[in-house]
């Protein structure tokens, strides 16, 4: 069954991950999980202070060559009337500082406890998502 924009919305904010996919200048695709928030039609994602071996991340990159991306959300389960899946398609920037930067962490803050205490420094990549889809088996 065909999901509406605010089911697709709705299904994709209770989630703890999603997949986040960016396509490079050269149109090279990179998917990667990630933590995030829905904060009305656009999804915050921190890059946080989990071990990386670098900052200068590819979805990073990518992001500065073609701002178009998607993110994933899917449930699987052996009963198939569980299975869904939704995504956001939308245009991203990088935010390092500012009112926007600052918010998004905040959001992100309380939605995850395993933020709590952190001073958090990294950018945050804000999607303004300009279509949501989605499909559910009921």
């Amino acid at each position: 069954m065909k999901l509406t924009r605010a089911d697709s919305r709705k299904r994709a904010i209770d989630e703890p991950v999603a997949h986040l996919g960016t396509v490079s200048a050269t149109g090279e695709p990179h998917l990667v999980p990630i933590t995030f928030v829905v904060v009305g039609d656009k999804v915050a994602v921190g890059i946080d202070e989990k071990p990386k071996s670098t900052l200068d991340l590819k979805r990073l990159r990518n992001i500065q060559e073609n701002p178009r991306v998607a993110v994933l959300w899917d449930r699987y389960d052996d009963d198939w009337d569980q299975l869904w899946w939704v995504r956001g398609d939308g245009i991203a920037s990088i935010e390092e500082d500012g009112a926007r930067w600052a918010e998004s962490w905040v959001a992100l803050n309380n939605k995850y406890p395993q933020y709590e205490g952190r001073h958090h420094v990294g950018p945050v990549i804000l999607i303004e998502v300009s279509r949501w889809s989605g499909w559910a088996y009921q």
